[in-house]
Protein backbone atom coordinates (compact mmCIF):
# COMPACT_ATOMS: atom_id res chain seq x y z
CA UNK A 1 0.00 0.00 0.00
CA UNK A 2 1.38 3.52 -1.11
CA UNK A 3 2.07 6.51 1.11
CA UNK A 4 -0.82 8.00 -0.68
CA UNK A 5 -3.79 5.38 -0.08
CA UNK A 6 -2.37 5.39 3.77
CA UNK A 7 -2.78 9.08 4.21
CA UNK A 8 -6.59 8.47 2.66
CA UNK A 9 -7.67 5.95 4.71
CA UNK A 10 -6.24 8.01 7.90
CA UNK A 11 -8.12 11.22 6.64
CA UNK A 12 -11.49 9.04 6.20
CA UNK A 13 -10.48 7.53 9.91
CA UNK A 14 -10.70 11.15 11.47
CA UNK A 15 -13.72 12.37 9.54
CA UNK A 16 -15.87 9.59 10.60
CA UNK A 17 -14.48 10.28 14.35
CA UNK A 18 -15.62 14.04 13.79
CA UNK A 19 -19.04 13.07 12.56
CA UNK A 20 -19.49 10.50 15.70
CA UNK A 21 -18.43 13.71 18.21
CA UNK A 22 -20.69 16.10 16.17
CA UNK A 23 -23.72 13.61 16.73
CA UNK A 24 -23.50 13.02 20.10
CA UNK A 25 -23.57 16.83 20.82
CA UNK A 26 -26.30 17.84 18.52
CA UNK A 27 -28.60 15.18 20.75
CA UNK A 28 -30.50 15.72 23.36
CA UNK A 29 -27.78 14.15 26.09
CA UNK A 30 -24.48 15.38 26.62
CA UNK A 31 -23.21 13.38 29.63
CA UNK A 32 -19.49 13.66 29.08
CA UNK A 33 -20.04 17.19 28.06
CA UNK A 34 -19.58 20.51 30.92
CA UNK A 35 -22.85 22.29 32.44
CA UNK A 36 -21.05 24.77 34.59
CA UNK A 37 -24.45 27.32 34.89
CA UNK A 38 -26.63 24.05 35.56
CA UNK A 39 -28.72 25.85 33.51
CA UNK A 40 -29.45 22.27 31.01
CA UNK A 41 -27.38 23.36 28.33
CA UNK A 42 -23.64 21.79 27.54
CA UNK A 43 -20.73 24.30 27.99
CA UNK A 44 -18.73 22.23 26.42
CA UNK A 45 -16.82 24.96 23.67
CA UNK A 46 -18.66 24.67 20.55
CA UNK A 47 -21.57 22.31 21.25
CA UNK A 48 -24.48 24.03 23.21
CA UNK A 49 -26.67 20.98 23.63
CA UNK A 50 -29.64 20.25 26.02
CA UNK A 51 -28.17 18.44 29.15
CA UNK A 52 -30.70 16.14 31.19
CA UNK A 53 -30.25 17.62 34.82
CA UNK A 54 -30.78 15.09 37.54
CA UNK A 55 -32.49 16.63 40.14
CA UNK A 56 -30.38 17.13 43.97
CA UNK A 57 -31.20 14.20 46.20
CA UNK A 58 -31.81 15.19 50.05
CA UNK A 59 -29.95 12.59 51.27
CA UNK A 60 -30.40 13.92 54.92
CA UNK A 61 -34.24 12.87 54.82
CA UNK A 62 -33.27 9.27 53.66
CA UNK A 63 -31.35 8.65 56.55
CA UNK A 64 -33.35 7.34 59.27
CA UNK A 65 -32.46 7.20 63.31
CA UNK A 66 -32.85 3.40 64.03
CA UNK A 67 -33.51 3.21 67.80
CA UNK A 68 -32.92 -0.85 68.11
CA UNK A 69 -29.39 -0.34 66.84
CA UNK A 70 -26.61 -1.49 68.40
CA UNK A 71 -25.36 1.80 68.91
CA UNK A 72 -25.63 4.27 72.44
CA UNK A 73 -28.06 6.82 72.07
CA UNK A 74 -29.12 9.49 74.63
CA UNK A 75 -31.28 12.33 74.51
CA UNK A 76 -29.52 15.85 75.64
CA UNK A 77 -29.95 19.58 75.54
CA UNK A 78 -27.46 22.19 74.25
CA UNK A 79 -25.34 23.56 77.05
CA UNK A 80 -22.84 25.79 74.92
CA UNK A 81 -22.19 26.56 71.14
CA UNK A 82 -18.87 25.71 69.94
CA UNK A 83 -18.83 26.03 66.06
CA UNK A 84 -20.20 24.03 63.34
CA UNK A 85 -19.00 20.74 64.35
CA UNK A 86 -18.49 21.05 67.94
CA UNK A 87 -20.96 21.58 70.74
CA UNK A 88 -21.21 20.88 74.53
CA UNK A 89 -24.57 18.67 75.76
CA UNK A 90 -26.08 18.47 79.19
CA UNK A 91 -25.91 14.64 79.59
CA UNK A 92 -26.11 12.39 82.84
CA UNK A 93 -23.82 12.74 84.83
CA UNK A 94 -23.18 9.20 85.22
CA UNK A 95 -22.57 8.78 81.67
CA UNK A 96 -20.36 11.92 81.22
CA UNK A 97 -18.08 13.49 83.92
CA UNK A 98 -19.84 16.63 85.10
CA UNK A 99 -22.92 15.85 83.24
CA UNK A 100 -20.80 17.68 80.07
CA UNK A 101 -20.87 15.62 76.72
CA UNK A 102 -17.76 17.58 74.69
CA UNK A 103 -18.99 16.23 71.38
CA UNK A 104 -17.28 16.18 68.10
CA UNK A 105 -19.19 15.44 64.63
CA UNK A 106 -18.37 12.30 63.10
CA UNK A 107 -17.75 12.39 59.71
CA UNK A 108 -17.57 16.42 59.01
CA UNK A 109 -14.82 19.20 59.38
CA UNK A 110 -16.58 22.18 59.24
CA UNK A 111 -14.31 25.49 58.28
CA UNK A 112 -12.73 27.30 61.16
CA UNK A 113 -14.42 29.57 62.91
CA UNK A 114 -13.58 30.35 66.10
CA UNK A 115 -9.86 30.79 66.14
CA UNK A 116 -8.86 31.49 63.06
CA UNK A 117 -11.25 32.35 60.96
CA UNK A 118 -12.03 30.71 57.25
CA UNK A 119 -13.56 31.33 54.45
CA UNK A 120 -17.88 29.56 55.02
CA UNK A 121 -16.79 28.97 58.87
CA UNK A 122 -19.28 31.25 60.58
CA UNK A 123 -21.90 30.05 58.08
CA UNK A 124 -21.40 26.36 59.14
CA UNK A 125 -21.62 27.93 63.11
CA UNK A 126 -24.24 29.86 62.74
CA UNK A 127 -26.20 27.00 60.26
CA UNK A 128 -25.68 24.21 63.57
CA UNK A 129 -26.64 27.03 65.89
CA UNK A 130 -29.75 27.22 63.85
CA UNK A 131 -31.10 24.32 63.56
CA UNK A 132 -29.83 22.82 67.64
CA UNK A 133 -31.45 26.48 69.67
CA UNK A 134 -35.10 25.57 67.47
CA UNK A 135 -34.92 21.75 67.58
CA UNK A 136 -37.45 20.28 69.92
CA UNK A 137 -35.21 17.18 70.54
CA UNK A 138 -31.80 16.02 70.21
CA UNK A 139 -30.28 12.84 70.44
CA UNK A 140 -26.85 11.94 70.27
CA UNK A 141 -25.65 8.52 68.71
CA UNK A 142 -22.57 6.74 68.96
CA UNK A 143 -20.93 5.19 65.67
CA UNK A 144 -20.92 1.82 67.55
CA UNK A 145 -21.64 0.62 70.50
CA UNK A 146 -19.51 2.42 72.33
CA UNK A 147 -18.64 6.06 73.35
CA UNK A 148 -15.74 6.87 71.56
CA UNK A 149 -13.33 9.79 72.19
CA UNK A 150 -11.99 11.98 69.89
CA UNK A 151 -7.66 12.03 68.81
CA UNK A 152 -7.28 15.10 71.63
CA UNK A 153 -9.11 12.63 74.33
CA UNK A 154 -11.41 15.53 75.71
CA UNK A 155 -14.40 14.76 73.39
CA UNK A 156 -16.53 12.01 72.30
CA UNK A 157 -16.86 11.32 68.52
CA UNK A 158 -20.86 10.98 68.18
CA UNK A 159 -23.84 11.63 65.53
CA UNK A 160 -26.32 14.22 65.94
CA UNK A 161 -29.57 14.20 65.64
CA UNK A 162 -32.48 16.44 65.88
CA UNK A 163 -36.24 16.80 65.33
CA UNK A 164 -36.86 20.16 63.90
CA UNK A 165 -40.50 22.21 64.95
CA UNK A 166 -43.71 20.01 63.12
CA UNK A 167 -41.43 17.32 62.00
CA UNK A 168 -41.45 13.94 63.43
CA UNK A 169 -38.74 12.36 62.05
CA UNK A 170 -35.12 13.42 63.37
CA UNK A 171 -32.65 14.71 61.15
CA UNK A 172 -28.92 13.56 61.21
CA UNK A 173 -27.15 17.65 61.58
CA UNK A 174 -23.53 15.74 60.69
CA UNK A 175 -24.62 15.10 56.69
CA UNK A 176 -26.72 17.71 56.24
CA UNK A 177 -23.83 19.79 56.97
CA UNK A 178 -22.15 17.58 54.19
CA UNK A 179 -24.78 17.99 52.23
CA UNK A 180 -25.60 21.88 52.00
CA UNK A 181 -21.65 22.83 51.33
CA UNK A 182 -20.35 23.20 55.18
CA UNK A 183 -17.66 20.81 55.64
CA UNK A 184 -14.83 18.45 54.58
CA UNK A 185 -14.15 14.82 54.96
CA UNK A 186 -13.28 13.71 58.18
CA UNK A 187 -12.74 10.13 58.09
CA UNK A 188 -16.40 9.70 56.01
CA UNK A 189 -16.56 6.65 54.65
CA UNK A 190 -15.03 4.46 57.38
CA UNK A 191 -18.02 5.92 59.45
CA UNK A 192 -21.46 4.15 60.49
CA UNK A 193 -23.29 6.36 57.67
CA UNK A 194 -20.16 6.43 55.34
CA UNK A 195 -21.55 5.57 51.98
CA UNK A 196 -24.58 8.34 52.42
CA UNK A 197 -22.06 10.83 53.82
CA UNK A 198 -20.08 10.52 50.65
CA UNK A 199 -22.46 10.85 48.52
CA UNK A 200 -24.07 13.73 50.37
CA UNK A 201 -20.37 15.23 50.37
CA UNK A 202 -19.57 14.51 46.59
CA UNK A 203 -22.98 15.98 45.17
CA UNK A 204 -22.04 19.31 46.84
CA UNK A 205 -19.16 19.43 45.65
CA UNK A 206 -21.04 18.48 41.99
CA UNK A 207 -23.60 21.27 42.40
CA UNK A 208 -20.62 23.65 43.89
CA UNK A 209 -22.73 24.66 47.67
CA UNK A 210 -20.78 27.05 49.44
CA UNK A 211 -17.14 25.80 50.32
CA UNK A 212 -16.76 23.72 47.62
CA UNK A 213 -18.28 26.74 45.39
CA UNK A 214 -16.20 30.00 43.30
CA UNK A 215 -18.22 32.36 45.29
CA UNK A 216 -17.31 34.88 48.19
CA UNK A 217 -18.71 33.81 51.50
CA UNK A 218 -20.64 37.00 52.72
CA UNK A 219 -19.82 36.83 56.34
CA UNK A 220 -15.87 36.47 55.34
CA UNK A 221 -13.16 39.33 55.37
CA UNK A 222 -11.12 39.13 52.22
CA UNK A 223 -8.71 41.77 53.18
CA UNK A 224 -4.84 41.87 54.14
CA UNK A 225 -5.81 41.64 57.54
CA UNK A 226 -6.24 38.10 59.20
CA UNK A 227 -9.08 37.84 61.06
CA UNK A 228 -8.62 35.99 64.47
CA UNK A 229 -9.71 35.60 68.19
CA UNK A 230 -7.56 36.25 70.98
CA UNK A 231 -7.26 32.47 72.17
CA UNK A 232 -5.52 31.87 68.83
CA UNK A 233 -3.57 34.91 68.96
CA UNK A 234 -2.57 34.13 72.49
CA UNK A 235 -1.57 30.09 71.85
CA UNK A 236 0.27 31.07 68.77
CA UNK A 237 1.37 34.28 68.25
CA UNK A 238 4.96 34.01 67.57
CA UNK A 239 3.58 32.64 64.53
CA UNK A 240 2.03 36.09 63.89
CA UNK A 241 4.72 38.19 64.10
CA UNK A 242 4.83 41.15 61.45
CA UNK A 243 1.16 39.93 60.62
CA UNK A 244 -1.87 42.71 60.57
CA UNK A 245 -4.09 40.74 62.69
CA UNK A 246 -7.87 41.75 63.65
CA UNK A 247 -9.60 40.64 66.88
CA UNK A 248 -12.18 41.32 70.02
CA UNK A 249 -11.96 42.04 73.17
CA UNK A 250 -12.37 44.07 76.30
CA UNK A 251 -9.76 46.19 77.93
CA UNK A 252 -9.12 45.30 81.28
CA UNK A 253 -6.47 48.48 82.48
CA UNK A 254 -4.57 50.67 81.31
CA UNK A 255 -0.84 50.04 81.29
CA UNK A 256 0.47 53.66 82.36
CA UNK A 257 3.08 53.69 79.37
CA UNK A 258 0.74 53.92 76.05
CA UNK A 259 -0.62 50.79 76.09
CA UNK A 260 -3.64 48.99 77.15
CA UNK A 261 -4.30 44.97 78.08
CA UNK A 262 -7.49 43.64 76.53
CA UNK A 263 -8.65 39.96 77.05
CA UNK A 264 -11.24 37.84 75.96
CA UNK A 265 -13.58 34.98 77.50
CA UNK A 266 -13.34 31.68 76.11
CA UNK A 267 -16.31 29.32 76.75
CA UNK A 268 -15.07 26.07 75.39
CA UNK A 269 -11.76 26.45 77.97
CA UNK A 270 -12.95 28.66 80.41
CA UNK A 271 -9.91 30.91 80.18
CA UNK A 272 -9.74 34.34 79.34
CA UNK A 273 -6.97 34.87 76.84
CA UNK A 274 -4.97 38.45 76.34
CA UNK A 275 -2.28 40.52 74.90
CA UNK A 276 -0.70 43.73 75.62
CA UNK A 277 -2.27 46.43 73.05
CA UNK A 278 0.72 49.74 72.33
CA UNK A 279 -1.30 52.52 71.04
CA UNK A 280 1.30 55.57 71.78
CA UNK A 281 3.56 55.26 68.44
CA UNK A 282 0.34 54.48 65.99
CA UNK A 283 -0.66 58.26 65.75
CA UNK A 284 -4.30 57.38 67.53
CA UNK A 285 -5.87 61.03 68.88
CA UNK A 286 -9.71 61.71 69.80
CA UNK A 287 -12.25 59.20 69.52
CA UNK A 288 -9.69 56.10 68.65
CA UNK A 289 -7.70 56.63 71.89
CA UNK A 290 -10.62 56.98 73.78
CA UNK A 291 -12.07 53.50 72.22
CA UNK A 292 -9.06 51.84 74.91
CA UNK A 293 -10.85 52.63 78.02
CA UNK A 294 -10.91 50.32 80.52
CA UNK A 295 -14.41 48.47 80.46
CA UNK A 296 -14.86 48.88 76.29
CA UNK A 297 -15.24 46.15 73.85
CA UNK A 298 -13.45 46.74 70.84
CA UNK A 299 -12.15 45.83 67.72
CA UNK A 300 -8.39 45.64 67.09
CA UNK A 301 -6.35 46.07 63.72
CA UNK A 302 -3.04 46.34 64.44
CA UNK A 303 0.68 44.36 63.67
CA UNK A 304 2.04 41.58 66.03
CA UNK A 305 5.73 42.66 67.12
CA UNK A 306 8.27 41.44 69.50
CA UNK A 307 9.58 43.98 71.91
CA UNK A 308 12.29 43.43 74.89
CA UNK A 309 11.63 39.50 74.65
CA UNK A 310 7.27 39.74 74.62
CA UNK A 311 4.86 39.93 72.07
CA UNK A 312 2.39 42.48 71.86
CA UNK A 313 0.11 44.56 68.97
CA UNK A 314 1.46 47.62 67.65
CA UNK A 315 0.49 50.14 64.79
CA UNK A 316 -3.01 50.36 65.49
CA UNK A 317 -5.25 51.46 61.88
CA UNK A 318 -8.01 53.79 62.69
CA UNK A 319 -9.71 55.90 60.08
CA UNK A 320 -12.52 58.16 61.66
CA UNK A 321 -14.10 58.17 57.84
CA UNK A 322 -14.68 54.41 58.18
CA UNK A 323 -15.43 53.57 61.83
CA UNK A 324 -17.59 50.26 60.79
CA UNK A 325 -14.96 48.70 57.89
CA UNK A 326 -13.35 45.55 59.00
CA UNK A 327 -9.81 46.50 58.68
CA UNK A 328 -10.46 49.38 61.03
CA UNK A 329 -10.14 49.62 65.00
CA UNK A 330 -13.84 50.70 66.71
CA UNK A 331 -16.00 50.56 69.59
CA UNK A 332 -18.44 46.80 70.11
CA UNK A 333 -19.75 47.97 73.73
CA UNK A 334 -19.59 49.83 76.60
CA UNK A 335 -19.57 49.02 80.30
CA UNK A 336 -18.04 45.74 80.50
CA UNK A 337 -15.81 44.45 83.34
CA UNK A 338 -12.17 43.15 83.49
CA UNK A 339 -12.36 39.49 84.61
CA UNK A 340 -10.25 39.41 87.66
CA UNK A 341 -10.84 35.89 87.70
CA UNK A 342 -9.44 34.57 91.25
CA UNK A 343 -7.00 32.30 90.68
CA UNK A 344 -5.51 29.32 93.19
CA UNK A 345 -1.77 29.90 93.58
CA UNK A 346 -0.76 26.40 93.22
CA UNK A 347 -2.58 26.49 89.86
CA UNK A 348 -0.74 29.40 88.72
CA UNK A 349 2.40 28.16 89.49
CA UNK A 350 2.54 24.47 88.71
CA UNK A 351 -0.91 23.62 87.32
CA UNK A 352 -1.52 22.54 83.38
CA UNK A 353 -3.99 23.37 80.86
CA UNK A 354 -4.65 21.06 78.20
CA UNK A 355 -6.12 22.76 74.80
CA UNK A 356 -7.72 21.53 71.37
CA UNK A 357 -5.73 22.80 68.59
CA UNK A 358 -5.78 21.99 64.41
CA UNK A 359 -2.66 22.01 62.66
CA UNK A 360 -3.04 21.15 59.08
CA UNK A 361 -6.80 20.19 59.25
CA UNK A 362 -5.50 17.46 62.42
CA UNK A 363 -6.89 18.23 65.71
CA UNK A 364 -4.71 17.31 68.66
CA UNK A 365 -4.14 18.54 72.43
CA UNK A 366 -1.19 20.92 73.61
CA UNK A 367 0.26 21.19 77.31
CA UNK A 368 0.82 24.56 78.47
CA UNK A 369 1.79 25.88 82.32
CA UNK A 370 -1.37 27.75 83.09
CA UNK A 371 0.50 30.95 83.41
CA UNK A 372 1.76 31.20 80.05
CA UNK A 373 -1.71 30.49 78.75
CA UNK A 374 -2.83 32.91 80.95
CA UNK A 375 -0.19 35.70 79.95
CA UNK A 376 -2.18 39.39 79.56
CA UNK A 377 -5.07 38.90 81.56
CA UNK A 378 -6.60 40.14 84.56
CA UNK A 379 -6.23 38.43 87.56
CA UNK A 380 -7.02 38.15 91.25
CA UNK A 381 -5.09 36.38 94.54
CA UNK A 382 -6.05 36.55 98.20
CA UNK A 383 -4.22 35.92 101.77
CA UNK A 384 -1.16 36.51 99.84
CA UNK A 385 2.05 37.40 102.56
CA UNK A 386 4.88 39.58 101.45
CA UNK A 387 7.65 37.76 103.02
CA UNK A 388 10.13 40.60 101.42
CA UNK A 389 10.59 42.94 98.77
CA UNK A 390 13.14 44.85 96.60
CA UNK A 391 12.63 48.50 95.34
CA UNK A 392 14.32 49.31 91.87
CA UNK A 393 17.05 52.38 92.07
CA UNK A 394 19.04 52.35 89.06
CA UNK A 395 18.82 55.58 88.43
CA UNK A 396 16.59 55.07 85.35
CA UNK A 397 12.59 55.67 84.61
CA UNK A 398 11.88 52.61 87.15
CA UNK A 399 13.53 54.06 90.43
CA UNK A 400 10.31 53.47 93.07
CA UNK A 401 8.74 50.73 91.00
CA UNK A 402 8.64 47.39 93.42
CA UNK A 403 9.14 43.27 93.65
CA UNK A 404 7.17 41.92 96.43
CA UNK A 405 7.42 38.53 96.90
CA UNK A 406 4.83 36.82 98.71
CA UNK A 407 4.25 33.60 100.14
CA UNK A 408 0.71 31.47 99.74
CA UNK A 409 1.20 28.50 101.54
CA UNK A 410 4.09 26.51 100.13
CA UNK A 411 4.37 28.37 96.72
CA UNK A 412 5.97 31.85 95.99
CA UNK A 413 3.99 34.50 94.17
CA UNK A 414 5.81 37.41 92.77
CA UNK A 415 4.44 40.99 92.57
CA UNK A 416 5.95 43.70 90.21
CA UNK A 417 3.97 47.15 91.24
CA UNK A 418 4.24 50.42 88.83
CA UNK A 419 5.36 53.30 90.92
CA UNK A 420 2.47 53.83 93.35
CA UNK A 421 0.61 57.16 94.87
CA UNK A 422 -1.13 57.66 98.29
CA UNK A 423 -3.72 59.27 98.66
CA UNK A 424 -1.80 62.50 99.47
CA UNK A 425 0.31 62.15 96.00
CA UNK A 426 3.58 60.55 97.56
CA UNK A 427 5.08 57.62 96.68
CA UNK A 428 4.26 54.66 98.70
CA UNK A 429 7.46 52.30 99.37
CA UNK A 430 7.63 48.93 100.50
CA UNK A 431 7.32 49.13 104.37
CA UNK A 432 3.72 49.64 103.64
CA UNK A 433 3.45 46.19 102.35
CA UNK A 434 6.35 43.94 104.09
CA UNK A 435 4.91 41.82 106.79
CA UNK A 436 1.41 42.33 105.30
CA UNK A 437 -1.32 39.64 104.00
CA UNK A 438 -3.02 41.76 101.01
CA UNK A 439 -5.83 40.51 98.48
CA UNK A 440 -4.23 41.44 94.77
CA UNK A 441 -5.32 42.41 91.67
CA UNK A 442 -3.59 42.37 88.58
CA UNK A 443 -2.03 41.31 84.87
CA UNK A 444 -0.17 38.41 84.39
CA UNK A 445 3.28 39.13 83.35
CA UNK A 446 6.63 37.90 82.31
CA UNK A 447 9.98 38.30 83.39
CA UNK A 448 13.00 36.57 82.51
CA UNK A 449 11.35 33.81 81.42
CA UNK A 450 9.59 34.02 84.98
CA UNK A 451 5.15 34.81 85.73
CA UNK A 452 4.98 37.43 87.99
CA UNK A 453 1.56 39.49 88.45
CA UNK A 454 1.50 42.93 87.22
CA UNK A 455 -0.23 46.04 89.73
CA UNK A 456 -0.49 48.94 88.43
CA UNK A 457 -2.52 50.79 91.07
CA UNK A 458 -2.27 51.04 94.53
CA UNK A 459 -6.50 50.33 94.66
CA UNK A 460 -4.89 46.97 93.43
CA UNK A 461 -3.31 45.90 96.81
CA UNK A 462 -5.69 45.66 99.60
CA UNK A 463 -4.04 45.20 102.82
CA UNK A 464 -5.86 43.10 105.36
Amino acid sequence: MNNRLIRLLSLLVLLALLVSALAACGGTSCENHVDANRDGICDTEGCGAAVEVKEAVDYVSTLKLDMTSETKKLEVTVKLMIDGDTTHFNAPADVFDGGTLKARYLAVNTPESTGKIEEWGKQASNFTKEKLSTATSIIVESDNEAWNVDSTGARHLVWVWYLAPGETEYRNLNLELLQNGLGRASNTQSNRYGSTCMAALNQAKTLGLKMHSTENDPLFYYGAVQEINLKELRLNIAEYEGTQVAFDGIVSTNSGDGGVYIESYDAETDMCYGVYVYYENGGLHGDAVAMLKPGNEVRIVGTVSEFNGTYQVSGLKYNARKKDEPDNMHLISEGNSAAYRLIDPVKFTTGKVYIDVTESEEEKTVELAYAEAALGTSVSFEDLYVKSAYTTDNGGNSDGEMTLYCRAGDVEIVLRTGLLFDENGEIITQDAYVGKTVDVKGIVDSYNSNYQIKILSPDNIVIK
